[in-house]
């Protein structure tokens, strides 16, 4: 496969030719390809990370795609980092199996299963749980620790390897995974082909009117192929004879929805919290495009606010340092063309990224110690989604006289 990205003619949910980004964030780097600090004079791979509209269906999408195995054969980010996504996964978990009361040992298909944190808490919630991940570093790992994970995309093989072995899902799972996939109508094709007949399917996705409304802007990068509402996810399931039956709105990624989908006339009532969801987003503006004119204004107004503050604090002679290395640090970096100059280092809790470099603008990535031995005057929190948690682990450094900053929605010194 050629590792030369290309630029995505039609939609990815209805095929109608696209027209022209609303926001263009530049050239970037991928965001989760760390380069290692003895690799930085290496070149690394760029492409153009804008998103456009589609008029027909309305998903907001990248206007070009960068092969997978480019960004997910070897992977770093890892979902048991955090305590906030242990806790959000044994909850997921105890959700699904409420919902198949009536089932002894479901059978639960979590695609693209990362370490296999889901998986390992559908197992304690009393269900047979079976991960699919690309990733070979991820998959191996998890397979050590006993949590069976198949390493390959979710293609043809995998759904006849799964039913061979495991036979039909009661419940197929997708978190933050249904957005990065470019070819995405094989997925619906393959779900419904797993998924026994009255079973359900979940996803989990950082939600596209919250993106708007909160800035949250560094959501985009090349994984994330489309941000989503639910009149382009209707749209798109019911090409698949598939349906969407309740919502969850819940907090991770600043904002989220967990969505449950069911095969056509399934044996579940629709909850009215979907049809609410239609009516706002219509009455939002989601349809049209002045919306998504004035979220990319208010995006390069950020871009502005955030280098006037960080060149303000530099004036003064004080030192600045980031916590968080995630992939919306990323594209924030290099949107907004920071440096080492403004940035010291970054710190990051997982090991995968420590004594690694923020593509692209080549600042360096340690550990918590090397904070606690080089306090920076600020603490940019990148990982802002987990501000709480992360400024109640370094709050110690108040006494040292450090203050952090909160990037989004508004560049903010707390």
């Amino acid at each position: 496969m050629s590792s030369d990205p290309y630029i995505r003619k039609t939609c990815r949910y209805c095929d109608t030719p696209l027209g022209h980004p609303f926001l263009d964030l530049g050239t970037q780097p991928l965001a989760n390809n760390l380069p290692r600090s003895e690799d930085s004079a290496k070149p690394e791979f760029h492409c153009p990370l804008a998103v456009v509209k589609c008029e027909k269906c309305h998903l907001v999408q990248l206007t070009h795609s960068v092969p997978a195995p480019l960004m997910f054969d070897e992977y770093l980010y890892v979902s048991s980092t955090t305590q906030t996504f242990r806790k959000h996964f044994a909850e997921y978990a105890e959700n699904v199996k409420a919902r198949l009361v009536k089932k002894d040992r479901p059978l639960a298909i979590d695609i693209g299963s990362n370490d296999g944190l889901l998986v390992s808490c559908y197992e304690k919630a009393g269900m047979r749980g079976v991960g699919i991940e690309p990733a070979k570093n991820l998959a191996a790992e998890a397979n050590r620790q006993g949590i069976t994970t198949v390493n390959r995309y979710f293609d043809n093989e995998a759904v006849t390897e799964v039913i061979s072995k495991y036979g039909k899902a009661d419940a197929i799972s997708a978190n933050n995974v249904f957005a990065h996939i470019d070819d995405i109508q094989s997925v619906c094709r393959n779900v419904h082909d797993l998924l026994a007949d009255d079973g359900f399917f979940v996803i989990e996705f950082a939600y596209l009117v919250t993106m708007l409304e909160k800035m949250f802007f560094d959501m985009i990068y090349h994984e994330h192929v489309c941000y989503i509402g639910v009149t382009a996810l209707s749209f798109l399931l019911q090409r698949f004879r598939m349906e969407i039956f309740d919502i969850q709105e819940i907090e991770t990624h600043g904002g989220s929805l967990r969505v449950f989908i069911q095969k056509k006339s399934g044996p579940r009532e629709r909850t009215a919290i979907v049809d609410r969801l239609l009516r706002e987003e219509k009455e939002k503006g989601c349809m049209g495009n002045q919306a998504y004119a004035d979220f990319a204004a208010r995006v390069f107004g950020f871009k502005q606010r955030l280098n006037q503050m960080l060149d303000k604090i530099k004036e003064q002679g004080k030192k600045v340092s980031g916590y968080g290395a995630p992939a919306k640090a990323t594209t924030i970096i290099n949107f907004c063309q920071l440096t080492p100059d403004q940035i010291s280092y970054i710190v990051d809790d997982n090991p995968l990224k420590q004594d690694r470099l923020v593509p692209g603008r080549k600042i360096p990535i340690v550990t918590s110690a090397y904070l606690n031995e080089h306090p920076t005057d600020y603490v940019l929190i990148f990982a802002w989604n987990f501000a709480k948690e992360i400024i109640a682990k370094i709050d110690y450094l108040r006494t040292k006289n450090t203050r952090f900053i909160i990037p989004l929605p508004e560049p903010t010194i707390v």
